[in-house]
């Protein structure tokens, strides 16, 4: 099992380009489920969960090549709906089959999802929303059996916001008979480029950016190209990256207005920016403030930036206050900086991080894909070396990692 090892305290600077978003590129993968022809997505990243979805694309009968940031899937021979638990359990994503099956073939047989261990993320919404539109549900020995003559329009209330549901059930309810109307939905800028791209392939879909949504079912879609949307976790993680080595670095192919709380937040620590079109350069402060942030749904501040800027807050001059509201459980990490010399306690959803003056290198374990990155910063920014194992996490959602930070000068190596 591969493994970092990190030598801390080099000041990084330079400029790497920003890869596609895992998470826009995940549920348009599945999308391709919805009718027959062959689509070719641009700005894919090269990560484990793309080609996890690939795999289970091909096992559903479609033929994926994935070259050079380009992907090309083929669904005019999809013929099984059955999404195995070898490679469900592996990746929650893979719950998005769910609702294009149904919508193609009426039937779905689907293991229930595995992915990152932080805390219960259950797929009850997903199930609610499938119900609403016609789908009987059945649990059977791990797997969810989900069948129906067609599916029919309905108005779909979540009780609380879910990426994943509002991607779910878009998919189930363009093909519908009539209208469906989502309430409480996800505005996330995945979401919005994922409605983007079913209305490009025929769908009729109104209310984008807003938390209503209403989809008029269509007899058919068409197969497009289309180019995946740029990962704004990527780049908060790269400018958390400088400001916590104190670096000056730029970023290349962002889209900046997706980073408003986050940047926010890193610009109350001290930091400044400096934006150009689709590129961030960040001018690091001199000294580290301490700043609270609550996690919270788009666009307040994003979960998948909280274990990063803990690390951050490691090194601020004062304590801060970080609460988890969207999963109380993921602060996994916090005990794994504290092996580094940090100061956090953990109180229910809320994380208390007191600043000390510098982090020590010291063996540390990775628990999940945003704990990973947190703690390759912090070893960045520690004395001596910091030795991060279980770094399988990080390959799911970070393209050459190691290779970026090396380019911009730090002292990282992935040893076996």
């Amino acid at each position: 099992m591969d493994r970092f090892i990190i030598k801390g305290k080099n000041r990084l600077s330079g400029e790497i380009a920003v890869c596609g978003a895992k998470n826009a590129t995940l549920p348009v993968m599945a999308a391709t489920i919805l009718t027959e022809g062959e689509f070719v997505l641009d700005n894919v990243p090269n990560l484990i969960d793309i080609r996890t979805m690939g795999h289970l694309l091909r096992i559903l009968g479609a033929r994926v090549e994935h070259d050079n940031g380009q992907l090309s899937i083929d669904t005019k021979n999809l013929n099984s709906w059955e999404a195995p638990y070898e490679l469900v359990s592996k990746m929650r994503a893979s719950i998005y089959v769910l609702g294009p099956l149904l919508a193609r073939f009426g039937k779905a047989k689907v293991s229930f999802p595995g992915g990152c261990a932080i805390g219960t993320r259950p797929v009850d919404l997903h199930l609610m929303a499938m119900e609403k539109m016609g789908a009987k549900i059945s649990i059977e020995h791990g797997y969810i059996l989900a069948e129906c003559d067609r599916l029919h329009g309905a108005d779909i209330d979540f009780k609380k916001v879910s990426v994943g549901a509002t991607a779910n059930s878009l998919m189930a309810a363009v093909l519908a008979d009539g209208e469906t109307n989502l309430y409480n939905c996800a505005i996330e800028p995945e979401i919005q480029s994922f409605i983007d791209f079913l209305n490009e392939m025929g769908a009729r879909i109104s209310g984008k950016g807003t938390s209503h949504l209403q989809i008029t079912g269509v007899s058919s879609l068409k197969a497009i190209n289309s180019r995946m949307l740029s990962d704004r976790i990527e780049a908060g993680t790269f400018l958390i990256a400088g400001a916590i080595t104190g670096s000056e670095i730029t970023l290349t192919n962002c889209v900046p207005t997706h980073l408003g709380e986050f940047f926010d937040k890193l610009k109350l620590t001290g930091s400044d920016f400096n934006i150009e079109g689709s590129r961030i350069t960040i001018k690091p402060a001199s000294e580290i403030k301490p700043v609270n942030i609550k996690t919270a749904p788009f666009p307040e501040y994003p979960t998948d930036l909280q274990a990063q800027f803990m690390a951050l807050m490691c090194l601020a001059d004062g304590e801060s206050i970080i609460e988890e509201g969207i999963f109380p459980d993921r602060f996994t990490h916090a005990a794994e900086l504290n092996r580094l010399d940090a100061s956090i306690t953990i109180e229910g959803n809320m994380a208390r991080v007191k600043g000390v003056k510098k982090l020590s290198g010291a063996p540390v374990m990775a628990t999940d894909l945003r704990a990973s990155a947190a703690l390759v910063l912090a070893g960045l920014a520690a004395e001596g070396i910091t030795d991060i194992a279980r770094i399988y996490h990080i390959d799911r959602g970070y393209e050459d990692f190691e290779i970026k930070l090396q380019k911009l000068g730090a002292d990282i190596r992935r040893v076996k």
